[in-house]
């Protein structure tokens, strides 16, 4: 089994979206997703509303899923962690114990090359469209990610 993580600030907005898309893309008998914030602001909370009703909208739901903070323990408990924005990679790197940690985190954009800036932006202070824009780039990754991972499997 291949677990994989999903990390933003508040666990509320970005990384519940990304582990929703991703988890629906791939078949939960060989893949684990999940996801965390780095900052313990909404704990135990579900997704933003906005989050919950944007995955909605394309057929997922997510609205089950509860924030928690990432903590160093997961290192051990996931094969790739993946950071939404240089922030949150550099905080979980913060937590690192040793290389073999390092080498698990990766911004989750460096996925996608026809995006350039590699930093999901922070759809918290925004509208619906700021929500619907970051499922956007989140789905499009997901697929990439997704076809990366089932072809890397026997």
């Amino acid at each position: 089994m291949t677990r994989i993580l999903m990390v933003c600030l508040g666990n509320i907005c970005r990384s519940p979206l990304a582990h929703g898309i991703l988890q629906a893309q791939l078949p939960t008998d060989k893949f684990q997703v999940d996801s965390a914030g780095t900052a313990a602001y909404h704990i135990g909370n579900p997704p933003d509303r906005r989050s919950i009703e944007v995955a909605r909208l394309n057929d997922i739901d997510i609205s089950m899923q509860s924030a928690r903070q990432f903590r160093v323990s997961d290192f051990d408990a996931f094969d790739v962690i993946y950071a939404m924005d240089n922030s949150n990679y550099t905080n979980i790197i913060s937590l690192a114990r040793n290389n073999s940690d390092i080498g698990k985190v990766k911004l989750f954009l460096e996925e996608n090359p026809a995006i350039s800036n590699k930093n999901v932006p922070d759809p918290y202070y925004g509208d619906m469209s700021d929500f619907e824009y970051v499922f956007e780039i989140l789905n499009a990754t997901s697929d990439i990610v997704a076809q990366k991972l089932l072809h890397s499997k026997p």
